[in-house]
């Protein structure tokens, strides 16, 4: 009898274990554009944004990484780059600005001695 318990034990802590669904990414209509997010295989959110019906990136997109740290923050507008992009990096924060989809200015803000080099 006491094997029988302990094999059941097994069985329902091995079930509970592989039971543990991934996140599968999600889009969802959202009047005239689709609204994604993206995930890690851990279940961390990787990214979110939106896309047009015609599968051209559009409005905010921001990505983390496997922690759940933010990484860049970034802005489309029909599949062009467009306004000012953030990178975050350590202690670091890169900020791009795009004019007419093409690279206008980059700032890179230092938090360790408030340093701020433009390119």
């Amino acid at each position: 009898m006491k094997n029988i318990i302990s094999l059941l034990a097994i069985v329902l802590i091995t079930s509970v274990t592989l039971a543990q669904e991934n996140k599968t990414n999600t889009y969802f209509l959202d009047g005239d554009v689709i609204e994604a997010t993206i995930y890690h295989d851990n279940g961390i959110v990787a990214q979110t944004g939106y896309y047009t019906k015609e599968n051209k990136l559009t409005g905010e997109w921001v990505s983390y990484d496997i922690n759940g740290n933010k990484t860049a923050v970034a802005e489309y507008n029909n599949g062009e780059k467009v306004g000012t992009w953030y990178f975050f990096t350590n202690n670091d924060i890169k900020e791009v600005s795009y004019m007419d989809a093409r690279l206008s200015k980059v700032v890179t803000w230092k938090s360790s001695d408030t340093q701020v080099v433009v390119n």
